[in-house]
């Protein structure tokens, strides 16, 4: 997918001015990208939309000006896009409980491996990570995924690690916002 460019970055006070109606239209764009597989999985695809409200909230939030560091957030921020035929994903394991989610997070050291996009015709497709996202002894609570699809929309999300299993179809509207990602003209024109 085509990085969020710096000329699309608008000054933290200018955006000021501009969230409310900007954010009203990344929420609709994550609610539609948003996948929850099990009780505590929640996979979030994300676009050029998403990355750019990310950068624009982390200026925001940290008063952000300088060019180096405005570059260095669009750095880190587009590396979550996956690239052509590719569809990136910020997964968050979700478990309240501080004492409980240590245990799973150990438990589930091998989880990144066991997760799955599962196409059409049965296939499952397992996503690219990066090893830094677990420690020696377990995984993080949040993961940045790359699914290698190439260019095809899956029908569902899950895990089948052996003390977690889960799957969840998409609906038609959640298949139709990773198609329009997935596509070539979609990804210029964004």
């Amino acid at each position: 997918m085509k990085p969020v460019e710096r000329s699309e970055i608008l000054d933290y006070q200018t955006y000021e001015d501009r969230r409310e109606a900007f954010r009203r239209e990344v929420m609709a764009a994550k609610t539609r990208r948003r996948i929850h597989a099990g009780e505590c999985l929640t996979c979030l695809f994300e676009n050029r939309l998403t990355i750019r409200y990310q950068v624009q909230e982390i200026m925001r939030a940290e008063r952000i000006a300088r060019e180096r560091d405005i570059l260095h957030e669009l750095d880190t921020y587009n590396a979550l896009l996956g690239a052509e035929g590719e569809l990136g994903c910020t997964l968050l394991i979700e478990i309240d409980d501080p004492q409980e989610r240590a245990v799973r997070l150990r438990e589930w050291y091998r989880l990144p491996e066991h997760l799955y996009a599962r196409m059409e015709d049965g296939r499952k497709i397992r996503p690219l990570f990066d090893e830094a996202q677990r420690g020696t002894d377990r995984v993080s609570s949040v993961q940045y995924l790359k699914f290698p699809v190439r260019g095809e929309t899956p029908i569902a999300i899950g895990a089948d690690h052996p003390s977690l299993t889960a799957e969840t179809l998409l609906t038609i509207d959640q298949r139709a916002a990773l198609r329009e990602d997935l596509a070539p003209e979609h990804i210029a024109r964004q």
